[in-house]
């Protein structure tokens, strides 16, 4: 057994009730690690700007933009920061982007979710929970070898197998 590793106080994901936070947490950090919410990323964004939900969002907001700083007399020692930070503040109470991003998801996410993200998920999820089996097995057959013996015989104990 490695040094220190007995001082983790974190349970075995098998040991788990579905839903359990940390179970959770587990299985986020997994999926994290083996790059699936980059993967993700890539694969929405490479399909929104396509999207007609997209596209009307940009003219909304670029009619928007265009429209108040039409308003703006413009002058060489104006405060250029002041004024993009005032034009985000104005665009985001607008609420035209929580409407426009809403559509954008229901037209770049929602189709992927069952067909492409679901899958791979429930793939690495069992990947994850198997390799943690396999490992608590590995370590069991390492610290108990009777209990490998027992494993062993189990199946014969059941009968004689038939061609």
């Amino acid at each position: 057994m490695a040094e220190g590793s007995g001082n983790v106080s974190v349970a075995g994901p098998a040991n788990l009730p579905p839903g359990d936070p940390q179970l959770i947490g587990m299985i986020v950090e997994h999926l994290k690690n083996h790059g699936l919410f980059d993967e993700f990323r890539r694969d929405c964004l490479a399909d929104v700007d396509t999207k007609p939900a997209y596209q009307n969002l940009r003219q909304k907001v670029d009619n928007f933009v265009t429209s108040q700083l039409s308003t703006q007399d413009w002058n060489p020692t104006i405060n250029k920061n002041q004024m993009r930070n005032g034009l985000r503040q104005s665009v985001v109470q607008s609420g035209m982007l929580e409407s426009g991003v809403d559509r954008i998801i229901t037209q770049v996410v929602d189709p992927k979710m069952n067909h492409t993200f679901r899958p791979h998920i429930e793939t690495a999820i069992h990947d994850f929970l198997s390799g943690e089996k396999r490992e608590e097995n590995t370590v069991s057959s390492n610290s108990a070898p009777s209990e490998q013996t027992e494993l062993q015989e189990a199946p014969s104990a059941s009968g004689p197998k038939t061609p």
